[in-house]
């Protein structure tokens, strides 16, 4: 287990989140990904499994041998603090909170955040195009990096990053991406099963809901979003902070019919994104006591 790596990790990512010197690796792999696609793109499931595979052998190739470098160079205690640096780009818990505080005051930034139509908006469809940002990518952005960083040391959380970075770019549901992205998409939700579950378990705890109502209706509703996954921290956050989430959305031109999660308003507020954003503290706790106290009891 690498929980000192995890803890590091998180801590950095808190105070420092990207470091702005550096091409962020989930940068370099989107554009590996970009490459292939111009090159090599088709309308096929095994071109886009080919995409896929490359990619996470590069990946781990590449992670697996800064750590195996950095294990026989310096002291333990450099070494632990060296892949806690290098681990903490596959967090991004700095980065969400700020971009999602930032839609507050400059609600225009939307469009850099989600892949939905953002031009034609409402105040309250901006609201809660953020709060499903903030809920879902606490699975993506945070706990599944921590998850998988804490299994598997760094090249765990590198190759999760490239699997989420490939939905994220291919794993469209369209004319173009339901071949080439198919196979990207389906390993996105095998690997992110158990962090979104967590993660909406988290919302619900921290957000001073007790367990038994709350977690049976996120359970029923989550498991009506498209997505394998993206439902269960966006129920949890709706049924926590008393909104409807979700609704019809329009995506590239075309609206898609999607169900509400939650029970509640259905005009969503600034106050609404604060009170989200309030989660934040007591997960950060959480995590310090949590990853910390197994750093302090498991040896490394």
């Amino acid at each position: 287990m690498y929980f000192e790596i995890a803890l590091i990790a998180y801590v950095i990512d808190r105070i420092f989140g990207e470091f702005s010197f550096i091409r962020h690796p989930v940068v370099l792999m989107g554009d590996y990904i970009s490459w292939f696609e111009k090159r090599f793109y088709a309308d096929s499931i095994v071109r886009g499994m080919i995409l896929t595979l490359s990619l996470l052998l590069l990946v781990f190739l590449l992670s697996f041998s800064i750590s195996y470098l950095l294990s026989g160079w310096g002291h333990p205690d450099l070494q632990v603090l060296l892949y806690g640096v290098i681990a903490s780009t596959t967090i991004a818990s700095k980065m969400l909170y700020d971009s999602v505080k930032d839609i507050i005051t400059n609600p225009q930034h939307l469009k850099y955040l989600v892949s939905r139509d953002t031009e034609h908006l409402s105040d309250s469809d901006i609201n809660k195009a953020a709060i499903e940002t903030y809920a879902e990518n606490l699975s993506d952005g945070v706990i599944a990096p921590l998850f998988y960083l804490i299994l598997f040391g760094l090249w765990g959380a590198f190759v999760y990053k490239a699997i989420n970075t490939l939905d994220s770019m291919v794993g469209y549901r369209n004319e173009r991406y339901e071949k080439f992205g198919k196979f990207a998409a389906k390993l996105d939700d095998i690997v992110n099963y158990l962090p979104a579950r967590m993660t909406a378990v988290f919302i619900i705890v921290f957000m001073g809901r007790h367990m038994g109502l709350p977690l049976r209706k996120t359970w029923s509703q989550g498991s009506k979003h498209e997505s394998l996954n993206a439902g269960y921290p966006i129920s949890a956050m709706a049924l926590s902070i008393g909104v409807k989430l979700g609704g019809d959305t329009y995506y590239f031109g075309k609206i898609k019919s999607k169900p509400f999660f939650g029970e509640g308003r259905e005009v969503i507020t600034q106050k609404d994104i604060r009170n989200a954003l309030a989660l934040q503290p007591r997960l950060d706790i959480f995590i310090l006591i949590f990853v910390g106290y197994c750093a302090l009891t498991t040896p490394m």
